[in-house]
């Protein structure tokens, strides 16, 4: 009897529990390698002051096929871990200068966003028939462009009125590139606009996790790799990648030289990780494998400021989108109500507000941030009790996502061995930095070592 192939997994982020999954199910006897104590990369969960949180709260949408399949094939059930909601943008009717409300419909495509428009308030009919002209011009394009440019070159392109653009398009981009407008790819853009707006009506549904992050898929991915005979190891910290005699390579780590030889290996690191694993191995012609794409990425961080209230705390809605606003230190983009999200006792009256492309509201330090979005909430909600809450806490990620820059060169592993593979939402892709790209780089990296 043939021995199966054995590869190694290096990272078990959601790209690299994608490429063990795939390849679990192709046969290979897989060792998921991370060097954090908790699965998950930068989208885990995080247990800090007795309270289990995330280190970034996630916004997946129906249009994230690959990542809700490999749920399905692990053992989730979407219905259950997560909250479907129709496309939205809800502002508290109190928010200042907002007030917009804009709920899609529950009918086929396009229809269900042509009714959301018409029935939205809060945007003048100039507003309502510049995004018409947008979303119409976008479809006869194919949602390409000849030449990438700004999402705000983009958007003064199609003469997208300043309102629409501070309430619609502008936390839209900043959600799903995590990049400002104005230095944000549009084309990128285009292409998550494509598969949630320009698809069926249920693509672009937003999905809110009821689970943590860990929780929501790479725990039961992990469980899936030793259902099928591999392993799982955490605190292994993989710090070299050697080439043996025999075509097989061999793994070093902080505590101690991973045992056996790998027949295959996926690296599915951070950028850095990766570039310096590689840095050494050569290419399919012999050469040194070319690890600049890998360090010229930059990088834009999210922050995440978690509010404790009593536990009969609501907002009218799971989730709301916010006005940020420098001006006034009003920093938040979304705020989401997790006591509507999760039935554990934990999360009763506890707020989770995202500010993504964080890196100016995080300047003063994170005690100003939460003054500020306290007070932003207890404006914006005309409730004063959200100005103290009974506890909070600042995640913030530095490194969270690349930053998605018009025409950038992401990098790829096209010239590595046939043996290696290489995974990340930073790999050449059509999407941004998502948990959908993470997904579908590690499928993609599992095909390339499938044989």
């Amino acid at each position: 009897m043939k021995k199966p192939v054995h590869t190694a997994v290096i990272g078990a982020g959601w790209a690299g529990c994608a490429a063990a999954v795939k390849l679990a199910a192709y046969g290979h006897r897989v060792s998921l390698l991370e060097a954090a104590r908790t699965l998950g990369g930068r989208a885990r969960r995080v247990d800090l002051d007795g309270h289990s949180l995330d280190n970034g709260q996630h916004i997946l949408l129906g249009a994230y096929r690959d990542t809700l399949a490999l749920m399905r094939q692990v053992g989730v059930d979407a219905r259950q871990a997560l909250l479907r909601l129709p496309l939205q943008m809800r502002y508290p009717a109190g928010a200042v200068d907002a007030g917009m409300d804009f709920v899609a419909p529950r009918l086929p495509a396009p229809w269900h966003v042509a009714l959301a428009l018409l029935g939205a308030r809060g945007l003048a009919r100039g507003d309502k028939l510049a995004l018409m002209r947008f979303s119409t011009s976008a479809r006869w394009m194919g949602w390409r462009l000849h030449d990438d440019c700004s999402v705000a070159t983009l958007l003064h392109t199609h003469d997208q009125p300043p309102r629409l653009i501070q309430l619609l398009w502008r936390p839209l981009c900043i959600a799903a590139l995590n990049t400002p407008p104005e230095r944000a790819s549009a084309q990128v853009f285009l292409n998550v606009l494509r598969d949630s707006l320009g698809a069926r009506r249920s693509a672009s549904d937003m999905l809110l996790p009821r689970l943590d992050l860990t929780a929501l898929l790479p725990q039961a991915a992990a469980g899936f790799v030793q259902r099928h005979g591999g392993q799982v190891r955490t605190g292994v910290g993989v710090t070299g990648l050697q080439p043996a005699a025999d075509g097989t390579w061999r793994l070093q780590s902080r505590q101690e030289q991973v045992a056996g030889h790998f027949d295959r290996v996926v690296v599915a690191t951070s950028a850095e990780v990766a570039a310096n694993l590689l840095a050494d191995v050569h290419d399919a012609s012999g050469a040194l494998f070319d690890t600049g794409a890998l360090r010229a990425l930059q990088f834009e961080p999210i922050t995440t400021c978690y509010l404790q209230y009593h536990a009969a705390l609501r907002l009218p809605l799971p989730m709301q989108a916010l006005v940020d606003d420098a001006s006034r230190q009003a920093w938040g983009q979304f705020v989401f109500d997790r006591g509507q999200l999760s039935q554990r006792a934990a999360d009763q009256g506890l707020l989770a507000v995202v500010v993504s492309a964080a890196g100016q509201a995080t300047l003063h330090g994170h005690a100003e941030l939460e003054a500020g979005i306290q007070r932003q909430l207890a404006a914006d909600f005309a409730r004063p009790e959200l100005a103290t809450p009974l506890w909070s806490r600042v995640i913030t990620d530095k490194r969270a996502t690349f930053s998605c820059t018009p025409g950038l060169q992401r990098p790829h592993g096209d010239s590595l061995p046939a043996s290696l593979a290489l995974a990340g939402d930073y790999v050449a892709g059509d999407y941004p930095a998502t948990l959908e790209g993470a997904v579908r780089s590690g499928i993609a990296a599992a095909l390339r070592l499938r044989s």
